[in-house]
C-alpha cells in the first residue's frame, strides 16, 4: 500500500511549476545573511536522500547542494532547507523572493538547531506579516503519511529540557513553511560520527525525514 501510495505521489510531484531535475528529487540548502552557520552539517541531506531512495520508490539525487536566497536558483528546487544556530537575517529584496517563492508553490523546511527560533520567527514574520506559525497536532498527516509518530516530532538532540514542537505556515489549506523546534532531526541526518548519536535516534531522525519529503510532494 505504501508503495502504490508514493507511485501516486511521484506522478502528482512531476507537475509541480519548478524546473526539478528528471535525474531524481534533490534538497536544496539555502544560504542566508546574519552570521548563522547555514553551512553546517552537510551530510545531513546526503544520508537523509540515500535513506528516501532505499527505503521508498522515490528516486533521490544524494548530493549536498545550496542556493543563496539572493539567487534566482531558488526556483529551480522544489524543497529548500534551512538551518543553523544564532541569527539570520533577510534583507528586503530576499524577504520577496522567499514569499514569491513559497506563493509559487515551494516548500520550505526549517529545523532549529539551537539558538535560531527568535531570528528565524523575526524573519519569517517579514515574509508573510499576516500569518503565524501554528502547532501541528499529533494527529496531523505529517506524523503518519509514511511512517507512524504518535507523539509527534522525534527527540534527536536535547537542547534545553523543552518537549519537541512541530509548526507550520500555511497558504491557504497548502503547508508551506515546516519548522522543527527542540527535536533537531537533521543532526540524525548527519554522519554518525559526527554527533555520535545511538544508531536507533538516526533512524528515527532519518524516518521523520522522510515523512517530511513525502509530506511535501504530497500536496
Amino acid at each position: 500500500m505504501k508503495y502504490f501510495l508514493l507511485t501516486i505521489l511521484l506522478l502528482v510531484s512531476q507537475d509541480i511549476f519548478f524546473a526539478q531535475t528528471k535525474d531524481g528529487f534533490i534538497i536544496a540548502r539555502l544560504k542566508y545573511s546574519g552570521g548563522g552557520d547555514w553551512y553546517n552539517d552537510p551530510s545531513s541531506e546526503i544520508n537523509l536522500l540515500r535513506f528516501v531512495a532505499a527505503n521508498t520508490n522515490i528516486k533521490t539525487i544524494p548530493e549536498y547542494k545550496f542556493v543563496d536566497i539572493q539567487s534566482d536558483e531558488i526556483f529551480s528546487y522544489p524543497f529548500l532547507f534551512i538551518t543553523g544556530h544564532g541569527n539570520v537575517v533577510f534583507n528586503d529584496e530576499e524577504v520577496k523572493r522567499l514569499r514569491t517563492y513559497l506563493e509559487s508553490g515551494g516548500f520550505l523546511y526549517i529545523d532549529d538547531d539551537y539558538g535560531f527560533d527568535k531570528a528565524i520567527r523575526r524573519e519569517m514574520k517579514k515574509v508573510f506579516p499576516d500569518k503565524d506559525f501554528i502547532e501541528l497536532p499529533f494527529s496531523h498527516n505529517l506524523f503518519n503519511i509514511f511512517y507512524k509518530f504518535d507523539n509527534g516530532a522525534p527527540k534527536t538532540h536535547e537542547h534545553d529540557k523543552k518537549p519537541a514542537q512541530t509548526f507550520a505556515i500555511f497558504i491557504g489549506e497548502r503547508m508551506a513553511v515546516l519548522y522543527t523546534f527542540e527535536t533537531n532531526p537533521s543532526d540524525g541526518w548527519a554522519d554518525p560520527e559526527v554527533h555520535n548519536d545511538p544508531e536507533e535516534k538516526r533512524i528515527e531522525a532519518l524516518k521523520f525525514g522522510t515523512n517530511i519529503i513525502i509530506y511535501a510532494l504530497s500536496q
